[in-house]
């Protein structure tokens, strides 16, 4: 029994740290981005503040979320955005709404944003959005609620 439970345990260990990885896309800058949003936040949205404090250099600056729009091919798949990079390796970015400062949530399944470590002015900062056929960088306000998707910086 206890080698059944060590087994199981083992794997579930092997799993989860396998769910979990960067990936190179052949950038310029040698960025790695993580193949998943981070879990965690409220209903898995951080405010800018949450996301600059649990994630710091971990956070993709705006300059590194513009090279991943400039190098890498952007694919609408119907359930968010296939980005591929120069060396073929992609991520997926998939639509998961975002929280407004009053906790609503909008915009599930159509409407993806994530933050990068760059502020804006003292009420904003800057975030990836996307959506059907457009994708781009804009200013959100910091109370809001995004997503977040890590980089390794190499």
């Amino acid at each position: 029994m206890k080698r059944t439970l060590f087994f199981i345990v083992l794997c579930l260990s092997a799993l989860a740290i396998h769910a979990q990885q960067y990936i190179d896309l052949g950038l310029p800058s040698g960025t790695l981005w993580m193949n998943q949003n981070q879990e965690g936040g409220f209903n898995g949205f951080y405010t800018y503040e949450e996301a600059l404090l649990d994630f710091g250099d971990q956070l993709p600056t705006r300059a590194q979320f513009q090279e991943l729009m400039d190098k890498c091919q952007w694919k609408w798949t119907g359930k968010g955005y296939q980005v591929t990079g120069p060396n073929g390796n992609s991520i997926f970015l998939p639509p998961v709404g975002f929280r407004l400062c009053d906790s609503t949530t909008e915009s599930v399944g159509l409407y993806g944003d994530y933050w990068t470590s760059t502020p804006g002015d003292y009420e904003h900062a800057w975030s990836l959005y996307c959506l059907s056929g457009r994708y781009g960088l804009g200013t959100v306000s910091r109370c809001s609620g995004r997503s977040v998707r890590l980089v390794k910086n190499l």
